[in-house]
């Protein structure tokens, strides 16, 4: 008797590839500029194009991201010293897109009324920034989200500012340990208005998972424009 029951084969077609990822691949090996360090809201730059901002606690790692989605070892200056970016840095790309570095938050070696003023200028740059597209909130992967991350959480949603958490130092965390922090973040987030659903796992140091979040900044460009 012969078995007619169909059998699979392997299939000729391609695995298809993200386009943006070599479009933000492109977008990120450009010429990018520094623009200006905002310490209030009177020094903000005109607004030009899109921007997208980084948001995260002290010493998470903000500038070192910068730095290794640009491919340049000193676009922004990096320190172990918690709380060393005390403005609002701002770098161009072209007339299409600003990234924006901000002051770490939760801890700063800074007196009361110099924090409360950074806080301040948070505050108004996120709500009066129309070009604004998106914040990526920095979060270590070691630690998860902490109390001083559902502040700022809690501020992006009141301000309806749409926003994605960005995982870094990934590589420190063992493979078990980072499936629970990666499930314990999805479900801290799943409730909040403005938080982008996808989660950006990275690490600086070895490269991982910055072409995907490459992708996502030139995927929101497309549909921004």
């Amino acid at each position: 008797m012969t078995d007619t029951r169909a059998t699979e084969t392997p299939s000729d077609e391609p695995e298809a590839v993200d386009p943006f990822l070599e479009k933000g691949r492109l977008l990120f090996a450009a010429e990018w500029r520094f623009i200006t360090a905002a310490p209030t809201v009177e020094f903000l730059p005109p607004m030009e194009g899109m921007e997208i901002a980084l948001a995260g606690r002290s010493n998470v790692g903000k500038s070192s991201l910068v730095n290794a989605l640009t491919g340049r070892n000193s676009l922004a200056r990096t320190s172990v010293t918690p709380g060393r970016t005390q403005e609002l840095i701002f770098f161009r790309v072209g007339p299409e897109l600003t990234l924006v570095d901000m002051p770490g938050y939760g801890f700063a070696k800074a007196p009361k009324d110099k924090v409360d003023a950074w806080v301040r200028t948070i505050r108004s740059y996120l709500r009066g920034r129309v070009n604004l597209a998106r914040v990526f909130v920095l979060i270590d992967a070691r630690h998860g989200i902490k109390p001083v991350d559902e502040e700022i959480l809690d501020l992006l949603d009141k301000a309806a500012v749409s926003y994605a958490i960005v995982l870094t130092k990934a590589d420190q965390v063992k493979p078990t340990d980072f499936v629970t922090r990666l499930a314990e973040t999805r479900e801290k987030i799943r409730r909040r208005p403005a938080a982008y659903p996808e989660i950006f796992p990275t690490s600086s140091h070895t490269g991982a998972g910055l072409p995907e979040l490459r992708a996502a900044v030139a995927r929101l460009i497309a549909e921004r424009t």
